[in-house]
C-alpha cells in the first residue's frame, strides 16, 4: 500500500477528493501541483506540508512562493516543474489528475522513474497509447485506473482466472444532462445547461465532455489500452443512475459488475490502497433507495462524439491524439459560447481525420498531432 504520494492536479475535483482520502488514511503528500489557484493550494500546502509544489502559471507560482515563505515547501513552475513533481524521489506513487494533454509528459517521466501510476488523466492513454503501455511494461510499472468506469473493470477483474476468461467489457455512461434529446433539440443549448450533470460533481471540461458523450468515447480508447481489448469487445451502455460503474462479461456469460454510490473517492482510494480494502469516507450503497436501475443503448446519431473516438482508435496511430486535441479546443469554445453543441463532434471528427497516418509514433509525433488538431479547430472556427 502506498504511503508517499505526488498529487498532480490537487485543486480540481479529483484532486480535492484525493486529499480527502489521504487525510483519512494518513498518507504523506510529498508533492502538489495546480494551474493557478493560489488560494486553494496555499491552504493545501499548510495542511499537508508537501516538500515540493508546482503551479503551471509563472505569476501564480511567484505569488505562492511569497505566501508560503514561512514554510519549508519549495515552489517550482511550468512543465518542467510538473515533471519534477512527477519524478520526485520522496514519492512512490504519482496520482495524475490534471486535465488534458498536459498530463502525458509527466506520466511518461514518472514511469521512467518507476513510480506506481494512479491515473485519472485519461488523455495520457488516449493520446499516448502504446508509448505509455510499452514503457510501463519495460519498467515494470503498474498503471492503476482512477476513472470510475475503469476502476470498476479493474476491480471486477480481480477474480479473473486468466485473460482468456474475459469475453468483453461493458462501459457504463450516465448519458449526461441531455439524455433522450435529439440533435435538433440541442442546437441552441448553452454551456450552462450542459454543465448541469444529473449525478456527478466534476470540473467544467469533463462535465461538457459528459454532455457531448466525448468523455465516453475517450474512455473507450482508454479501456482498450488499459485492458488490452479489441474494439469490438468493448460495449457502451447508458445507465442513468450511475450506480453500476462498469462490468465485465466472462466466457460463460457471467457478468461481474462493481456498484457504489456516485462518489469518486471509491476509485481514488482503491488505486491508492490496492490490493487492500480500507474503510472509506463514502456512504454505503443502499439499493432499496434507488428502487430500480435502468440501461439503454447510446444514441449515436445525437451524440456523434462517441463514434469520433471509435473511428479514431480503429484508424489508430495519431488519430486518437488528434481527436483529443481537437476536443480540448472545441470543448473550450463551446464553454465560451463561440460554437454550438453540434459543432463539437463535427470539428473533432474533421480534425481527427486530418491526422498523419503514423503507426509507430514518438512523443514528438503526438505533440505535433495534438498541436495540428488544435490549430485546425481554431482556423475552421476563425478564432
Amino acid at each position: 500500500m502506498t504511503k508517499n504520494i505526488s498529487l498532480l492536479g490537487s485543486t480540481g475535483s479529483i484532486g480535492t477528493q484525493s486529499l480527502d482520502v489521504c487525510r483519512m488514511h494518513g498518507f504523506k503528500v510529498k508533492c502538489l501541483t495546480a494551474n493557478s489557484k493560489v488560494d486553494i493550494i496555499e491552504n493545501q500546502v499548510r495542511e499537508f506540508k508537501p516538500e515540493l509544489v508546482c503551479l503551471m502559471n509563472e505569476d501564480a507560482a511567484k505569488d505562492l512562493k511569497a505566501r508560503i515563505a514561512d514554510t519549508q515547501t519549495k515552489v517550482v513552475c511550468g512543465m518542467q516543474g510538473l515533471i519534477e513533481c512527477a519524478v520526485y524521489d520522496g514519492a512512490d506513487t504519482v496520482l495524475n489528475s490534471v486535465v488534458g494533454m498536459v498530463g502525458l509528459q509527466p506520466t511518461l517521466e514518472a514511469i521512467k522513474s518507476k513510480k506506481t501510476i494512479a491515473l485519472a488523466n485519461k488523455e495520457t492513454l488516449v493520446a499516448g497509447g502504446h508509448l505509455v503501455t510499452n514503457l510501463a511494461k519495460e519498467n515494470g510499472v503498474s498503471i492503476l485506473p482512477v476513472d470510475s468506469e475503469h476502476s470498476a473493470i479493474f476491480q471486477a477483474l480481480q477474480g479473473c482466472p486468466d485473460e482468456k476468461a474475459v469475453k468483453k467489457i461493458i462501459l457504463t455512461a450516465s448519458g449526461g444532462p441531455f439524455f433522450g434529446k435529439k440533435l435538433s433539440e440541442l442546437e441552441n443549448v448553452t454551456a450552462a445547461e450542459a454543465l448541469k450533470h444529473p449525478n456527478w460533481d466534476m470540473g467544467a471540461k469533463i462535465t461538457i465532455d459528459s454532455a457531448t458523450m466525448m468523455n465516453k468515447g475517450l474512455e473507450f480508447i482508454e479501456a482498450k489500452w488499459l485492458f488490452d481489448m479489441r474494439n469490438e469487445d468493448i460495449e457502451i451502455v447508458v445507465h442513468r443512475e450511475s450506480v453500476v460503474h462498469s462490468a465485465i462479461v466472462y466466457q460463460d456469460n457471467s457478468v461481474i459488475a462493481q456498484l457504489g454510490v456516485p462518489d469518486m473517492r471509491i476509485p481514488i482510494q482503491y488505486a491508492l490502497t490496492y490490493p487492500e480494502r480500507k474503510p472509506s469516507p463514502v456512504e454505503e450503497l443502499k439499493l432499496s433507495d434507488y428502487g430500480k436501475l435502468t440501461f439503454f443503448e447510446p444514441d449515436y446519431e445525437t451524440f456523434k462524439c462517441i463514434d469520433v473516438c471509435k473511428n479514431a482508435i480503429e484508424l489508430g496511430g495519431l488519430h486518437p491524439a488528434a481527436a483529443n486535441g481537437a476536443n480540448e479546443v472545441s470543448n473550450r469554445l463551446f464553454l465560451e459560447g463561440k460554437i454550438k453543441f453540434g459543432d463539437v463532434a463535427y470539428l473533432n471528427n474533421k480534425a481527427m481525420l486530418e491526422a498523419k497516418d503514423i503507426k509507430d509514433f514518438t512523443l514528438s509525433d503526438v505533440l505535433e498531432a495534438d498541436s495540428a488538431a488544435r490549430n485546425y479547430v481554431l482556423e475552421t472556427v476563425g478564432c
